[in-house]
């Protein structure tokens, strides 16, 4: 047997700053946690979201240096993918902040539709957070990459049931140089490596800990977090035609 892994198509890549904004301002018509709000918007001459300011003057856009951290999830919102594990992460997520330690605030964006997921929109409702958001939208197939290409780290709740397949969320995030924390599960190795393109998780606590730890230094691109995006810059491989191309079509040939 040869075996064929997965590859990101093109479309998953690092999301130019200028396309971020605009992804942003869309996100913003209809979920609030992308808007800024209040002491946000005393400059009359930009466009702001939560994330960015375009200045409408020269149409540059820069990143906001006070903004939240973006994480993003996604999924079917089936039983394979136990999002109480991410929900109970978050509020400890809470109460490290409200404990004093120095960590920005957090925008949880999970995506997709399945049969649970108005049960976890009810959990999400009823939990008491003031520095994590989480929404829950249905995103267009064309802003799909765009968003994983603007987050900041991803999260994979993905847990094989046969111990075998690989979480395409993940491959996906990997094309967009995005570092994430993905529940333990056997061969997940083969895709994550532990401490080099993002960490394994167990339990919520554990996922905590690693939030804490890899948001510490914020803003800033230097830490784990940082290095974890520039080791998947600098091992950005294969994307899919060419895999097909390399590993498949000759075994094609060789058995018409």
């Amino acid at each position: 047997a040869t075996t064929l892994y997965d590859r990101p198509a093109s479309i998953f890549r690092e999301t130019p700053l200028d396309l971020q904004h605009e992804l942003f301002v869309r996100l913003a018509e209809s979920h609030p946690q992308f808007r800024a709000t209040g002491s946000d918007l005393k400059e009359v001459e930009a466009e702001t979201t939560v994330f960015t300011v375009r200045n409408l003057g020269n149409g540059d856009v820069t990143l906001r240096s006070d903004r939240p951290a973006l994480l993003i999830s996604s999924t079917s919102w089936t039983e394979d993918e136990d999002f109480s594990i991410l929900l109970k992460a978050l509020e400890e997520y809470e109460d490290f902040i409200r404990g004093g330690a120095s960590l920005p605030s957090l925008v949880c964006v999970i995506t997709g539709k399945g049969p649970q997921k108005e049960h976890y929109k009810k959990l999400i409702s009823s939990l008491n957070l003031e520095h994590v958001k989480i929404c829950t939208p249905w995103l267009e197939a064309e802003d799909y990459p765009l968003l994983l290409g603007s987050a900041d780290l991803g999260v994979c709740l993905h847990k094989s049931s046969s111990g075998l397949d690989l979480p395409m969320k993940v491959v996906d995030m990997f094309g967009c140089c995005l570092p994430v924390c993905a529940i333990q599960f056997d061969c997940l190795q083969e895709l994550v490596k532990h401490e080099e393109n993002g960490l394994i998780f167990r339990d919520s606590a554990e996922l905590a800990e690693q939030l804490k730890s890899l948001l510490s230094e914020f803003p800033s691109s230097d830490g784990r977090l940082g290095t974890f995006r520039s080791n998947l810059r600098a091992s950005r491989g294969q994307r899919w035609d060419d895999n097909w191309d390399q590993n498949v079509l000759p075994l094609l040939a060789a058995h018409r």
